[in-house]
């Protein structure tokens, strides 16, 4: 069976049609990506701590008993604010802090090379879903395809006048314009430390070699750019959250067999539906099913299974667990010929047989 074509685009126009890699069909596990994308993140932090004098960079000392303070200890000196005040303390203005920071904290966590290349995948494969696209907020009415591939030639240009070109003859420049729209100043202290704007996610563009691309995108807000061989999920899945905008250059577009197969990636089999249709509810209640359920316990009601009835109640049952029982409420009953209102079928013989 073949697999689904994509049209490559030249600006506005189709230019040829590539076939849809495997990787597009792998399982979306939200699950999966998102405790990835935490370990990933936390091994993106940059150590830091305290300085190791921090307050306690003091001559202060303890007045000890009888002066009917506590026993921190307290600044020296007469005449000036700080006299007397408590010092070192973690619960003292200007003390140091309770357990201070060092950078020897173990900021590394490990993650499962198959759980990471699963959540890559997976990443990748909700790039194609158009839905997902929208849902994440990306402006993609005006695209003519998801996935969206463009002809190679892009990896040459070098002028960003050239991108704005490329993204606006491809309808992908609504996005650029969403993500200048929700610039915005940092409420926190991380204006002053590098983190002075934030700003929403725009198109990510994904390309084999960079023939000039890279400095042709990187001042146009928003656009991230990515090597096809080395996919990344916090740009594919920013904030763990799927349906990245992905521009892909059909060279990338048409690795990504070779990059994820068996040869790429030695001994790897991409993820696989373990059933192909997803309405599992429609399945069960589909008249050919339920046809074999019904014939199958039609069948378990006729012979009646020992594990739905109960012995004490049934007598059917309690004669095929315990073949001496029929004898025995015979025996009870008395060896004579019982009358026919005395018969098997009696109360009698039943109470005798269950030894109710």
């Amino acid at each position: 069976m073949s697999r689904p074509q994509v049209s490559v685009y030249n600006g506005t126009e189709s230019a040829s049609s590539v076939a849809l890699p495997a990787i597009f069909s792998t399982p979306i596990r939200l699950d999966l990506v998102h405790s990835v994308f935490v370990s990933m993140n936390k091994n993106k932090r940059q150590a830091y701590a305290v300085a190791s004098n921090a307050g306690e960079q003091t001559s202060a000392e303890s007045w000890g008993t009888g002066r009917a303070v506590a026993r921190i200890p307290r600044v020296g000196g007469s005449g000036t604010f700080a006299s007397g005040q408590a010092a070192f303390g973690n619960m003292c203005r200007s003390g140091r802090m309770f357990a201070p920071t060092k950078t020897w904290r173990k900021w590394h966590v490990k993650i499962n090379q198959n759980e990471k290349r699963y959540a890559t995948a997976a990443a990748v494969a909700a790039s194609g879903v158009a839905p997902l696209v929208l849902a994440r907020g990306h402006r993609v009415e005006k695209i003519p395809e998801v996935p969206l591939v463009v002809k190679s030639d892009i990896e040459s240009i070098t002028k960003t006048k050239e991108a704005v070109a490329l993204l606006k003859s491809v309808g992908a420049y609504e996005d650029v314009l969403r993500v200048e729209a929700s610039r915005t100043m940092n409420a926190g202290k991380g204006k002053y430390r590098g983190r002075r704007f934030t700003q929403r996610r725009g198109p990510l563009v994904i390309y084999k070699e960079n023939k000039g691309i890279v400095n042709a995108f990187r001042n146009v807000p928003g656009v991230e750019l990515a090597s096809v061989d080395a996919l990344n999920l916090l740009q594919l899945a920013p904030g763990s959250h799927l349906g990245r905008f992905v521009i892909w250059t059909e060279s990338a577009f048409k690795s990504l067999d070779d990059i994820w197969s068996s040869k790429g990636k030695v001994g790897y089999e991409l993820p696989k539906n373990i059933i192909s249709n997803a309405d599992v509810t429609g399945i069960i209640n589909s008249a050919e099913i339920q046809a074999v359920l019904r014939a199958k316990g039609d069948a378990r009601t006729a012979r009646v299974n020992p594990q739905k009835r109960n012995p004490l109640k049934n007598k059917a049952v309690l004669a095929r667990l315990n073949p001496y029982a029929t004898a025995f409420a015979e025996k009870k009953l008395g060896s004579e010929k019982a009358p026919e209102s005395k018969g098997k079928g009696s109360k009698e013989f039943k109470k005798a047989l269950l030894l109710d």
